[in-house]
């Protein structure tokens, strides 16, 4: 079965914070701790959802300038859907969004082991960057 996709898609915090804990194994916080739906409300251009059978098995953010640039957030697949290219209808999917905004360039960064997720799959360009721990 194929997880649906839905731009600015809707979701619970309880949800959400459920699927960061498997797909990055970290605990699972609280909406006092980090309100998801109040976050990207007041601060994203968008997200994406997908859901199978109702439960909510992947999930990106879309940050931006207000102008060309946009950034992914937080992609993240539970651990019992990856290997089925719901990411990479993920950051397809967050692509369009952030082009029908009007933005001109998608940033990504993420740890080197996604390389070919991010480059042979998605077609991201290698680029420099900086990072500066604060």
């Amino acid at each position: 079965m194929t997880a649906a996709l839905a731009w600015r898609g809707p979701f619970a915090n309880d949800e959400a914070h459920r699927l960061h804990a498997d797909a990055f194994g970290t605990r699972v916080h609280t909406a006092q701790e980090w309100d998801w739906e109040q976050l990207v409300l007041n601060h994203s251009l968008g997200w994406v959802t997908a859901r199978q059978n109702g439960e909510l098995v992947g999930f990106v953010n879309v940050v931006w300038d207000g102008g060309a640039h946009a950034w992914l957030q937080d992609t993240m697949v539970s651990t019992t859907h990856q290997s089925q290219g719901i990411g990479r209808r993920l950051v397809e999917r967050a692509g369009r969004g952030a082009r029908e905004a009007g933005c001109e360039w998608l940033h990504v960064d993420f740890e080197d082991r996604l390389r070919p997720f991010y480059f042979d799959a998605c077609g991201f360009t290698p680029t420099t960057a900086g990072l500066l721990r604060l």
